[in-house]
């Protein structure tokens, strides 16, 4: 990766809706491994130095592609949380010491942060949790019903977008897939009704890499009256996520897969939703009174934030947020379209890779190489210093539509080079001279 400034502007849902073309679900075709022409190569990324050296924990000669799971994280990240264990610790909203005043300070900075990141109204809006799993969950058991007993889903749902919906009490009707890999919303247009309260779909899919058009989804969950929740995990570190271009009710997405620590998760909502929706746990903070008779309860986004928050993890999430508007959403995307366009045209070339999805797909490859489990795989890449996923990707009904047991995923991050792709190459072709 070069080191050469870019400006790109600012992309919101037309950059989307330009990812809509091309790719097959699944291809193969004759040949060995070639390298790309010029066009497809990566972009480069508007940061002074070398971008691997902001990352200590990828060491030279090791190629970490799993980025999809969990990203890396940069030195500013490590740094900050450092700081505000050794440094600046001290609890929020209570204390009415100094160093629990800056605390509570840099606690609520990061929820501006955060509210600035993806387009919300107000901070009030941000609710942190444990995760994007936790907040599903949230939306699932406290969103007040309304006589609507059922969520539309799509087949690429993570289990994390599907579990909860169930364990809560709805009905789930699954909207199929297009040929190409992503959310046929022709057929979600037909299945929707007033029965669905809500329509749960991923903004980008976390094996295929397909981008949902989500402003097409909100249009049609609000024509028949229901709500649309998006699970942004996949899509927040990589493109420009404004909610209310997008339309939706509800933005779902994690701190470590955003460059940030692991623990902390945001939930936006409409301030109306959240406001209608009861509280998710009891304990301090949320409340307004307590007494043995009964008690009142704190305006969201305290009313959802029981207990003493993850308060590190919020200022972790607050530094990589920051570190990710420094390099600019729009060339972090770039970037990775170039590499995902690389490893495809790459991958192609070898007859026995079968791919998944859409070509333009969002920082993620998934493919199987006929014959040899995805685990195998894995091992042999694992053994070459190359470090992919190999599973079903918590998407066990997408394997089914695809009809394999597993995948193998590659998936890049704005610290991926063009060696990645080479040395998965170079690793696919270990896996043919031991199977054959």
């Amino acid at each position: 990766m070069n080191d050469a400034t870019l400006n790109p502007p600012r992309h919101g849902e037309g950059d989307q809706a330009q990812l809509g073309g091309g790719g097959s679900q699944h291809e193969r075709s004759p040949g060995c491994a070639a390298p790309p022409p010029p066009a497809m190569l990566a972009v480069p990324l508007p940061v002074p130095g070398k971008m691997r050296d902001q990352f200590p924990a990828i060491p030279k000669g090791w190629h970490y592609l799993d980025t999809a799971a969990t990203a890396q994280k940069p030195r500013a990240v490590i740094d900050a949380i450092a700081n505000a264990y050794g440094r600046d610790y001290a609890t929020v909203h209570r204390g009415v010491y100094q160093r629990s005043s800056n605390m509570t300070v840099a606690f609520e900075k990061a929820r501006e942060a955060t509210a600035r990141f993806i387009g919300a109204n107000s901070a009030d809006e941000i609710v942190f949790t444990r995760g994007a799993t936790e907040a599903i969950n949230l939306v699932a058991y406290q969103l007040p019903k309304k006589g609507r007993d059922r969520v539309l889903l799509s087949a690429l749902e993570h289990h994390s977008n599907i579990v909860p919906w169930q364990l809560a009490g709805y009905g789930v009707d699954v909207c199929p897939l297009t040929a190409d890999g992503r959310i046929d919303l022709d057929v979600a247009e037909r299945m929707i009704s007033d029965r669905h309260r809500i329509v749960g779909f991923a903004h980008i899919s976390n094996v295929l890499g397909s981008v949902l058009d989500a402003r097409r989804a909100a249009d049609i969950a609000h024509g028949a009256g229901a709500l649309l929740l998006l699970d942004g995990c996949q899509a927040a570190p990589r493109m420009t996520v404004d909610v209310a271009a997008l339309g939706c009710d509800f933005y779902t997405f994690s701190g470590h897969k955003l460059y940030g620590p692991t623990g902390i998760g945001v939930l936006w909502g409409r301030s109306a939703l959240l406001e209608a929706m009861p509280p998710w746990q009891g304990g301090g903070s949320m409340i307004e009174r307590v007494t043995f008779e009964g008690s009142t309860f704190a305006p969201p986004p305290g009313r959802f934030e029981a207990g003493t928050p993850h308060i590190v993890g919020a200022v972790g999430l607050h530094a990589a947020i920051e570190w990710v508007e420094g390099l600019g959403l729009a060339a972090i995307h770039a970037h990775e379209k170039g590499l995902v366009a690389q490893t495809r045209e790459a991958l192609r070339r070898i007859n026995s890779v079968r791919l998944f999805g859409p070509d333009n797909s969002a920082g993620i490859v998934s493919f199987s190489y006929q014959g040899v489990h995805p685990h195998d795989v894995a091992t042999i890449l694992d053994d070459a210093g190359v470090a992919i996923r190999a599973g079903h990707h918590c998407a066990q009904p997408l394997m089914e539509v695809l009809g394999v047991a597993a995948t193998a995923r590659a998936s890049f991050a704005a610290y991926s080079v063009t060696d990645d792709v080479e040395a998965l190459v170079d690793g696919l072709e270990r896996v043919k001279r031991i199977f054959g």
